[in-house]
């Protein structure tokens, strides 16, 4: 199920429309205030969230999904008329998962959520924990614990954190980031890369230190000293 969160109502038609005759079940809301109520009675797959909403900004209804335990790694695309990039940041810092200004191409929206709902599936994630220092990941759980104490993560950073310690000691470039944790050409947005360690690091406290930089190129995880 996919939820929808858009006051034009034209846009939430056409998108539910599309989305529902290529066998994606959609429902579309309004407000916000409709939005809440529908999440507690089931909770989708993936969310699709406008910025400028009446009731509330899309951004606080970002972080309301981010900061629920039940929702944090919930899959949500940012829906809005505004391509600045102080707004794609915005909506990165906030712990989206994807960004798409409008006007968009439906097939090119289809084939986004369809990417993030097979990486969500963890139909490729191995059984075997991973570990580098005070940092484990058990891909199973699909858990991080850093310090002994569990981390709460967006799929996005939980996805480029489990690429980078299944490839400990390998340096990849921000586009082989973005090609392989997003799975698109995300040309010219190379920024989501960087927001998004930094996000991750914040969160990971002294083990984000295990995420280095290698300058002019891109970030690896440093392989464990056993220290």
């Amino acid at each position: 199920m996919i939820y929808m969160l858009e006051d034009d109502e034209n846009i939430r038609n056409f998108v539910l429309y599309a989305l529902n005759n290529s066998g994606l079940e959609a429902k579309g809301f309004e407000l916000p205030s409709q939005f809440r109520a529908a999440m507690t009675d089931e909770l989708p797959d993936l969310v699709l969230l406008d910025i400028m909403l009446p009731e509330e900004d899309g951004l606080s209804v970002l972080k309301s999904i981010r900061s629920a335990p039940e929702t944090s790694a919930l899959p949500v695309i940012m829906l809005t008329a505004k391509s600045t990039e102080f707004d794609k940041v915005a909506g990165l810092d906030n712990g989206a998962d994807d960004y798409i200004a409008k006007p968009f191409g439906t097939m090119e929206l289809i084939s986004r959520i369809k990417a993030l709902l097979r990486r969500t599936s963890g139909e490729l994630q191995q059984s075997s924990d991973l570990t580098a220092g005070a940092l484990r990941v058990c891909p199973d759980k699909h858990s991080v614990y850093a310090e002994g104490k569990q981390v709460s993560l967006t799929l996005k950073e939980y996805e480029l954190l489990l690429l980078l310690m299944r490839n400990k000691g390998t340096v990849f470039s921000r586009e082989a980031l973005l090609s392989k944790v997003w799975g698109y050409d995300f040309s010219g947005e190379s920024r989501t890369v960087d927001v998004h360690v930094r996000t991750l690091r914040a969160k990971l406290g002294s083990c984000g230190e295990l995420i280095q930089t290698i300058r002019g190129v891109g970030y690896k995880v440093g392989e464990d000293t056993g220290d």
